[in-house]
């Protein structure tokens, strides 16, 4: 039998698991009362709890339900970087189960030293003896690109038919300090190679690229934010935009809250028509192609 890591970041399941996540997410560093209210404020307007767990364990299951279609074993397993079930503690219950090799995938499909690199550092502290192979990026996986681009179609038929064609897309992705660029990390340009990608079969939408979802922090982070784009669009006539996130599979609260709740208020006071795309989350495209890449990362790795 194979194992399948599934990581993604974490959330609080509860308001009182704020505070606790929130420290672990920032280091442990010294924080103030104010950083901590506002962002139990904002876990409570989503409904007081992240639905990361629950839905990684859908993708997951999905996931080895795709793989184990065709007569293989693999065993998927979810992982959290910042909050339960740690990933430290899922690696030790998969060697306890017997595992004794396993497939990594973080569910963000763009690379970076500051997130993807954290996981697989996670991993590596953990000291695990399960032999380890691991899928670093998938941002041009072409399942993960239809998703996207059916998604945006699907998303456009909420505008009215005339003024379909004339709707900018702001294709958008968390946002990382600048430092980044400092190292020549890829991650801002594997962003826009996957909107490339996706243009390549939408055709001639227009479109825009942002950041959203920086942290509180006093370093400067990578922009523009998308409230800037937003803003900068109504400013030249637009009426109508479309909100893709390229760099989230799944709702939580930087989809729940920093675009259902901050940019639709932000555009409501501008009198624009916003929209989102539904999560790509289990898409069948999606998830078959994630499965392929799995199982040739297993394949690759003399496993199967």
């Amino acid at each position: 039998m194979i194992g399948l890591l599934v990581m993604a970041y974490g959330g609080p399941n509860t308001i009182d698991e704020v505070e606790p996540y929130l420290l672990d997410v920032r280091g442990y560093r010294p924080t103030s009362p104010e950083i901590i209210d506002e962002v139990r404020e904002r876990y409570r307007e989503i409904g007081g709890r992240s639905p990361i767990l629950e839905q990684t364990r859908e993708q997951a299951a999905a996931l080895e339900a795709a793989l184990n279609a065709d007569g293989q074993d693999f065993k998927a397993y979810i992982g959290m970087r910042h909050w339960h079930p740690y990933i430290k503690d899922t690696l030790a219950e998969m060697q306890a189960q017997g595992i004794e090799k396993a497939v990594g995938l973080v569910m963000a499909p763009h690379y970076s030293r500051m997130s993807i690199g954290a996981y697989y550092n996670k991993v590596e502290e953990a000291n695990s003896p399960v032999a380890f192979s691991r899928i670093e990026d998938w941002h041009l996986q072409p399942g993960y690109i239809n998703a996207l681009t059916n998604r945006v179609r699907d998303a456009l038929k909420r505008f009215p038919e005339e003024v379909r064609a004339e709707v900018p897309v702001i294709f958008t992705a968390h946002s990382l300090p600048e430092k980044i660029l400092e190292w020549n990390d890829p991650y801002p340009t594997q962003l826009r190679e996957t909107v490339t990608a996706v243009m390549e079969q939408l055709g001639s939408q227009p479109h825009e690229f942002a950041f959203q979802s920086a942290a509180i922090s006093t370093i400067p982070w990578l922009g523009p934010d998308a409230g800037e784009v937003i803003e900068r669009l109504v400013s030249e006539g637009k009426k109508h935009i479309l909100l893709c996130p390229i760099g989230f599979v799944c709702e939580h609260v930087e989809i729940l809250y920093d675009i259902d709740i901050v940019y639709q208020k932000l555009a409501r006071s501008l009198g624009v028509q916003l929209e989102r795309i539904e999560m790509v989350h289990t898409a069948p495209q999606m998830v078959t192609g994630l499965a392929e890449l799995i199982r040739k990362t297993a394949k690759d790795s003399n496993w199967i």
